[in-house]
């Protein structure tokens, strides 16, 4: 059997892998730092200054900040409601911190849920997204379509009694392809989103467009294909009366043939992942 292929070497997984990391300790050490009163502003801010502190000069996007009922996206309508406000945190208030910074050329994009404090509600969430990372993982690697593995997480999501929060997305996305992004001196941004890293997934669209398939997962006909070989960033988003919560990390995806090896999580050292680890070995 021929090796599975992705495009990338052992070399450039490492390379996704540590910028991951890098992310998901920005996104701990933030955390702990958070309380009362803090905004959502405050919050970006401090997630910019650690990565650039660390020696990141680029971004698929910069770091977002949601407190409250807005990490349920709540009232959400236009994309401007995405960027970080004044929203004070408050104690037993849910957050989330989602970064996207570009190091070394590797892209990462990650979303860290937490809480203030005691929140039932929010630790059921937490809980229950375990679910959809392993029926994302099993359904890419029996090639379902993306469109099709997306609503079976809906159903998953209804099921539990949860409203499917990324529907609020633009496009609706539950993931996006990303890649490695050529270095550069000057790294601008436009709308928090870095120029470098959308050029890549513009070109990503035409060359789909063209092959048919597309580098955004979504409930729509264009994401109506099997799983393309790359690094996916997933984030599952559940929402409940005013409470969301997510994960989001890498999913490789390769052509082979073997289930194994199809599709794996990029790391399983990270820390909702070690959450129902500690979990199982509670029970």
């Amino acid at each position: 059997m021929r090796p599975a292929t992705i495009g990338y070497s052992p070399a450039d997984l490492r390379g996704f892998r540590e910028v991951q990391q890098l992310s998901y300790a920005c996104a701990e050490s933030v955390a702990a730092r958070l309380e009362p009163g803090v905004t959502e502003r405050e919050a970006a801010r401090m997630q910019r200054e650690w990565l650039r502190e660390r020696g990141v000069r680029d971004w698929f996007h910069l770091p977002f900040a949601w407190f409250g009922d807005r990490t349920a996206f709540t009232g959400f309508k236009i994309p401007l409601q995405f960027f970080p406000t004044n929203r004070a945190l408050e104690p037993g208030m849910p957050f989330i911190l989602d970064m996207a910074p570009i190091h070394n050329g590797y892209t990462s994009d990650i979303g860290y849920s937490g809480c203030l404090g005691l929140n039932p509600v929010h630790e059921r969430l937490m809980t229950d997204l375990r679910e959809h990372r392993e029926l994302i993982l099993r359904e890419v690697r029996e090639r379902r379509p993306l469109r099709e593995i997306y609503e079976d997480v809906e159903r998953l999501m209804a099921g539990q009694g949860y409203v499917n929060r990324h529907r609020a997305y633009p496009f609706g996305v539950i993931a996006h392809k990303i890649d490695r992004v050529k270095e550069r001196r000057w790294s601008p941004t436009v709308f928090g989103f870095g120029t470098n890293a959308l050029r890549g997934l513009a070109k990503d669209a035409l060359h789909g467009h063209r092959d048919g398939w597309s580098p955004l997962w979504s409930p729509y006909r264009f994401s109506d294909h099997p799983p393309r070989p790359g690094l996916w960033a997933v984030e599952p988003h559940l929402g409940f009366r005013g409470t969301g919560a997510k994960f989001e990390e890498i999913l490789v995806v390769t052509d082979s043939r073997d289930p194994g090896e199809s599709a794996f999580w990029l790391d399983d050292d990270l820390p909702h992942v070690r959450r129902r680890r500690e979990e199982a070995t509670t029970v």
